[in-house]
């Protein structure tokens, strides 16, 4: 049973810094194309990064250059790292996993995932 279980949120000032992580399990953590993808009040989900099975690591323009997404298939985590983070980052941020997402293209479509965690709230405040 595949189950994903994500931590690290919280509150924080605008030009900060967190980190996330989402603890997998009932899968072959490295078969897995996975993603970050986040959703804010009103709004629809966004994919905000992804990391594919073969190591391709796509960002939204949004947060290209200030998030780094990683993963550690010894330990079957994966890891969001935020940097300058603004008010407008502020939303329930999931962890996303799926078998195999075809094209590559479409890692960061909400949609094509299968699996989900519960989610992390992330506030930033300005």
């Amino acid at each position: 049973q595949v189950q994903l279980v994500e931590s690290g949120g919280g509150s924080v000032q605008a030009g900060g810094s967190l980190t996330l992580s989402c603890a997998a399990s009932g899968f072959t953590h490295r078969a897995y194309d996975m993603a970050w993808v986040r959703q804010a009040p009103g709004k629809e989900r966004e994919g905000v990064a992804s990391i594919a099975s073969t190591g391709t690591i796509v960002y939204a323009d949004s947060v290209e250059g200030r998030f780094a997404i990683s993963r550690d298939h010894a330990k079957n985590t994966l890891a969001l790292h935020m940097n300058s983070l603004k008010p407008e980052d502020t939303a329930m941020y999931y962890c996303a996993a799926d078998l195999w997402i075809y094209p590559e293209s479409r890692l960061l479509v909400p949609g094509d995932y299968h699996y989900w965690g519960q989610g992390t709230q992330v506030t930033v405040s300005s």
